[in-house]
């Protein structure tokens, strides 16, 4: 059985007990974006600036960022891969499309995924997103819930 944890109404979710024994090891949150200015989704300079505000965000620590141009190429967009030592952030763009998917997976109570997705989703500014949350702990079912916006 799935039980769901309502986004919409929650500011930051750090540890969601679903038993006095049980506790979550990773926080998950991915989604798709759409309606990306090209402009935005060609940027290969400012998306990273993004994401690595949005890896301060979630609390983690940067170890190492990772970013491609494929702009120019047909169905061409830009992909960055921030590693954290908590796990990983990921985003990927296609001009052509004017879309993007956004990757945020961190451990530790410490961290909060949903901060940096919904930073980049405000500087992105997408005409709308979807967003899935998922608990991912080895101990329990997951816990999911969507969001779509717009």
């Amino acid at each position: 059985m799935k039980r769901g944890i309502k986004l919409e109404m929650v500011e930051s979710i750090s540890t969601v007990k679903t038993s006095s024994s049980e506790y979550v090891i990773g926080k998950h949150v991915y989604g798709n974006l759409y309606g990306i200015d090209r402009e935005i989704a060609s940027n290969k300079e400012f998306l990273e600036e993004i994401m690595v505000e949005a890896a301060r965000q979630t609390g983690a620590k940067i170890v190492e960022v990772k970013t491609w141009d494929f702009t120019g190429k047909k169905k061409g967009g830009v992909s960055i891969i921030i590693l954290v030592e908590e796990s990983h952030l990921a985003l990927h763009t296609w001009e052509e499309y004017g879309y993007a998917t956004l990757d945020i997976y961190t451990c530790g109570d410490h961290t909060d995924p949903l901060k940096g997705f919904y930073y980049v989703v405000d500087k992105i500014k997408p005409r709308r997103y979807n967003a899935h949350y998922v608990v991912r702990d080895s101990r329990t079912e997951e816990l999911v819930e969507t969001v779509i916006k717009g």
